[in-house]
């Protein structure tokens, strides 16, 4: 398809990065547990009510717009996330005024170390790529029938691989979360953001099929160079 401007990516761009800074600065910091009919008590970072959402906004890109426009948009968060992890870092290692005293609080927030900030920039980086990756290629396979396939089979390997490498290179060892009850938070973590992305289906249904309509445009990758390592479209 030749490329044509669009009306709507720079808007789907901004609510992508701003989703994903909101679930690592608000998110991590508390730990939360209910007790859910049927799956028994699920422990969960609360992080866990923004993040599916960034894959939701992965998943409506590359369908729409492609997987270049896609990793445009991955690079752009990461680089967002980057600078917030930085700046936070700053702001909680300046000294307080001596009459302020939620220093220990305003450190407990978002004072996240460089292991946690690490894993967390990795993790998003190597599971967004495998989301937009497979949603890109199942399209094709699927001639861009039952989106609903893609977007949830993308999903199960894009939290997969976040979660198999944020929570160990986090948190293994760390005394944060014990080590013993890292699979029990991982599962749930991952159950939970699986859940959102079924949940959400009809509004991702939507969403696509007004942008769509909007953009004049429903690409399919078929001679996409797949490297992340590029920003052109």
């Amino acid at each position: 398809m030749p490329h044509t401007r669009t009306r709507y990516y720079d808007l789907v761009m901004a609510a992508f990065v701003v989703v994903l800074i909101c679930s690592n600065l608000i998110g991590p910091a508390k730990i939360a547990q209910i007790d859910a009919p049927l799956l028994g008590t699920l422990t969960f970072g609360a992080g866990v009510l923004f993040f599916p959402v960034s894959y939701i906004f992965g998943d409506i890109l590359t369908e729409v717009y492609g997987y270049a426009y896609s990793r445009r948009v991955i690079w752009a968060g990461f680089a967002g996330l980057a600078f917030a992890s930085i700046m936070a870092w700053v702001v909680v290692a300046l000294p307080p005024a001596p009459f302020w005293h939620n220093q220990d609080a305003y450190e407990i927030a978002y004072g996240s170390t460089w292991r946690i900030a690490g894993a967390s920039l990795l993790a998003f980086c190597c599971g967004e790529f495998a989301n937009s990756y497979v949603l890109a290629k199942m399209k094709i396979v699927t001639h861009g029938r039952w989106l609903w396939s893609r977007t949830v089979g993308s999903t199960l390997i894009g939290e997969g691989v976040d979660s198999m490498l944020f929570y160990p290179l986090a948190f293994y060892g760390s005394g944060i979360i014990p080590d013993d009850k890292l699979p029990m938070v991982m599962a749930a973590q991952y159950v939970a953001k699986v859940s959102v992305e079924v949940v959400f289906t009809p509004v991702t249904y939507w969403v696509v099929a007004r942008l769509k309509a909007a953009e004049q445009r429903d690409h399919f990758d078929t001679h996409t160079n797949f490297s992340p390592f590029r920003l052109d479209t």
